[in-house]
């Protein structure tokens, strides 16, 4: 069962646990195209934050693919201190989640969660490997982090099977999912697209490890498929190579231009707005290592080849900057 059926993240993991031949749930507030290749397949449309919505639709499930997140009305997952909202998808579903587990008894399930780099926040560490002390900076961070000791706590207790993967700046699309990528490659190439500069809060030199989002979703198949040696803790997951955001978004402007036959826009340094976060400020790339030595994963999408398809799905879909 994957919770966020529909969301960037959920529906890449749906796409590709349906392929292996598994019996797939998706769960969202609005209808998910079934998977190519399902061999069975059940979409359910449901507010998972409503009382007792979650206990009804993971009674029977092995596995739990936690996907979902919150985006304020701006459309941004940064959640802010008060928003009760983002509290209750980032950490009380999440908390709801180990008591309904809790309370099914049976074989304990597997749940799988898709984490972040903000639940890390401060490091003097550009290459992170999973093994650094968590200070998150922000209140999606500390949500997000305080969901992950929870699963874990609840692993350590017999109840579930926790693997967290904490992913970089992902970005891409998979063909037939209807999800949307928000993330920072594609806001930016939307830009482009509108004639719009593309502006950076920096001179361009902070680095990014950009993983395509089928690259995400293969991880999460593998983590599946080796659950009994990675439960009870978290692994990073990322390309191991970083790029500066100023090349990425040239590279960006560029291929719109050759794409849609106009000048590139240009590629601005502006101020940043007062309450950014620190870490958007900071370069950091993911080594995977350890998570590859267990199940064999290694990135397959090239950084170019990646680019160049989003670009190219968005001037196909005809997608201004919105």
């Amino acid at each position: 069962m994957v919770l966020g059926g529909t969301g960037f993240i959920g529906s890449a993991v749906l796409h590709a646990l349906a392929r292996d031949g598994l019996a797939v749930r998706a769960v969202a507030t609005r209808p998910t195209p079934p998977p190519p290749g399902a061999t069975a397949f059940e979409d359910v449309v449901l507010d998972l934050t409503a009382p007792g919505a979650l206990a009804g639709v993971v009674a029977d499930a092995d596995v739990v693919v936690y996907a979902l997140a919150h985006r304020s009305g701006s459309g941004s997952w940064r959640a802010a201190d008060g928003d009760t909202a983002a509290e209750r998808v980032n950490t009380g579903l999440v908390l709801d989640l180990v008591d309904v587990l809790s309370a099914r008894g049976g074989p304990p399930p597997v749940v799988l969660y898709a984490g972040t780099k903000s639940q890390l926040g401060n490091t003097d560490r550009v290459r992170i490997d999973g093994s650094e002390t968590d200070r998150p900076r922000t209140p999606y961070g500390r949500q997000k982090l305080a969901a992950e000791l929870a699963l874990t706590a609840a692993d350590a207790d017999g109840v579930l099977r926790a693997v967290s993967l904490r992913l970089p700046t992902t970005y891409g699309h998979v063909p037939g999912s209807g999800a949307v990528d928000r993330g920072v490659v594609s806001a930016m190439a939307r830009r482009a697209l509108a004639g719009e500069p593309i502006t950076m809060w920096h001179d361009g030199t902070v680095r990014r490890d950009l993983l395509h989002v089928a690259d995400a979703a293969e991880a999460f198949r593998l983590a599946l498929r080796h659950v009994d040696r990675l439960a009870g803790r978290h692994w990073v997951i990322g390309t191991g190579r970083s790029a500066p955001l100023g090349e990425v978004f040239r590279e960006v402007a560029g291929l719109v231009a050759e794409l849609t036959g106009r000048e590139p826009v240009p590629v601005r340094s502006v101020p940043p707005p007062g309450e950014v976060d620190p870490g958007d400020l900071e370069s950091v790339e993911f080594d995977a290592s350890a998570f590859t030595a267990v199940t064999g994963w290694r990135p397959r999408v090239p950084a170019d080849e990646g680019l160049r398809d989003t670009v190219a799905r968005l001037v196909a879909d005809g997608v201004a900057h919105r």
